[in-house]
């Protein structure tokens, strides 16, 4: 497929059909990702205030067969928001379209335009005392949007699902330009294919969002948080069924954590409250949201207690304050941002049978140790068999010195992933860095379907080229 790029001409045609300043000259932090491991190159961005205008900039895109970018709030880990060998792209993004249209607590929904900053939706529903649980570490910066567009995970999963299971309806703007109003705030509609379900998780490539019908729940009355030193991963995941034995689906998080993942915090970043003396070589972060009719406090220190006599945990802090439970929280999320100072050689963000789990985290460990001594930090979603596992250089040792191991590295995890019978890409997509594992583990009948549904709805391939299929 030949695309054109964005040049003077294309723009300025372009220009003429949408209002004043929607259009404007590449900057660089449209063209970046957050760990500076990539850069894209655009011809234009756009920067529309609405579904008609994104509708109008698409549909010159594809009339001329310029390829589309879009652009949330540039969070993604797998260069989906950028590319460097597409001819001069047009980015759109979605700043601009930022509100919150309409709350409606009686229905437990909210409607939002896509460039939506997740924290900004966690507030509009706590104003009408509901809860938006998607939850990301770069909540302040992320846009359903692009939330959705990926099927984001996050924190919550375990209680709430991802992304999908709390998207209601959407608005989005496809290929040709047409718009497809569907923000129904229906529960039930077996009205044919479910689009809503087909344009979640593909990032961007058929389509682009531009607005959501969300689920709301109601808030929890009380969090019980605590962090719990466990001798194994396996005892974790034991633990974890003892936490639902006692509070069911208030089981709202639970987080596995390493040792490392404490020596990187204590490395690059002191002001992360740690609460352990000696820093334990497991232990989880495990929060329950209750309701009015639960005991909270009794029920935490009830698992503690059983899970001490049973001996899956050994040490402990049960969150005696709104603060404490903070700084537990800001322990968990800190992490990313630690394992980006001290520099990875390769991440990988990938998903397990629950019963497999504990088994390839020990052969994992000796996997990447095999690698000239490189160092694990493995840690995520425990409840849902998400985990990060990334692999960094020694202590006191340069990523650079061990830049050339990346690919060797990435392909042994995932080959060992695939043997396992997970997945290679449990919640980031697969964008443009992982289109090689797609095809590599995908399911040959899939992409085959996956190729077909591109070709139907984008027949000029300008949507986001070369994510998730090579072109």
């Amino acid at each position: 497929m030949t695309l054109n790029p964005a040049d003077a001409s294309f723009t300025q045609a372009l220009e003429a059909q949408l209002p004043e300043g929607t259009l404007k000259a590449p900057e660089p932090r449209y063209l970046e990702e957050p760990r500076g491991r990539a850069k894209g190159e655009a011809g234009v961005i756009a920067l529309p205030r609405s579904a008609d205008e994104v509708s109008a900039v698409v549909r010159g895109c594809n009339a001329a067969k310029v390829p589309v970018i879009p652009y949330g709030g540039g969070t993604g880990l797998v260069g989906g928001q950028l590319s460097d060998d597409l001819p001069a792209p047009v980015v759109i993004s979605l700043e601009r379209m930022n509100s919150v249209r309409s709350v409606n607590a009686s229905s437990n929904v909210i409607e939002v335009d896509a460039g939506c900053i997740l924290a900004n939706i966690h507030e509009a529903s706590e104003a009408v005392d509901r809860l938006f649980p998607l939850s990301l570490a770069a909540k302040g910066t992320a846009q359903i949007g692009g939330n959705l567009a990926t099927n984001a995970g996050g924190l919550n999963v375990l209680r709430y699902g991802n992304a999908r299971d709390l998207c209601l309806g959407l608005e989005a703007v496809l290929p040709n330009g047409d718009i497809w109003h569907g923000l129904s705030p229906l529960r039930k509609d077996n009205t044919g294919y479910d689009l809503r379900n087909l344009l979640i998780g593909s990032e961007g490539t058929l389509g682009i969002i531009t607005g959501a019908s969300l689920k709301l729940f109601p808030r929890p009355v009380s969090h019980e948080t605590a962090l719990l030193v466990v001798p194994s991963p396996e005892a974790a995941l034991t633990l974890l069924a003892m936490a639902r034995d006692i509070v069911g689906e208030a089981v709202s998080a639970f987080e596995l954590m390493s040792k490392q993942a404490l020596e990187f915090l204590a490395e690059t970043m002191p002001e992360v409250r740690l609460p352990f003396a000696d820093f334990p070589e497991w232990f989880v972060l495990v929060d329950f949201g209750l309701s009015r009719a639960q005991a909270g406090q009794a029920a935490m220190e009830n698992l503690f207690e059983t899970a001490l006599d049973a001996e899956l945990v050994s040490d402990g802090f049960i969150a005696s304050s709104e603060q404490q439970r903070e700084d537990f929280w800001t322990l968990r999320e800190s992490i990313p941002d630690a394992n980006r100072m001290i520099g990875s050689i390769s991440s990988h963000d990938v998903s397990l049978p629950l019963d497999r789990l504990p088994a390839f985290i020990t052969e994992g460990q000796k996997l990447i140790a095999g690698f000239d001594g490189l160092r694990l930090n493995c840690f995520g979603h425990l409840g849902d068999g998400n985990l990060h596992f990334n692999a960094f250089p020694p202590k006191a040792r340069n990523k650079k010195e061990f830049s050339h191991l990346q690919g060797e590295v990435k392909s042994a995890v995932h080959d060992m992933v695939a043997q396992f019978g997970g997945s290679f890409s449990a919640e980031h997509g697969v964008g443009r860095l992982k289109t090689d594992d797609l095809l590599k583990y995908g399911d040959a009948t899939k992409i085959a379907a996956l190729k077909a549904i591109k070709a139907a709805l984008d027949p000029n391939g300008i949507m986001n080229p070369g994510v998730i299929l090579k072109t």
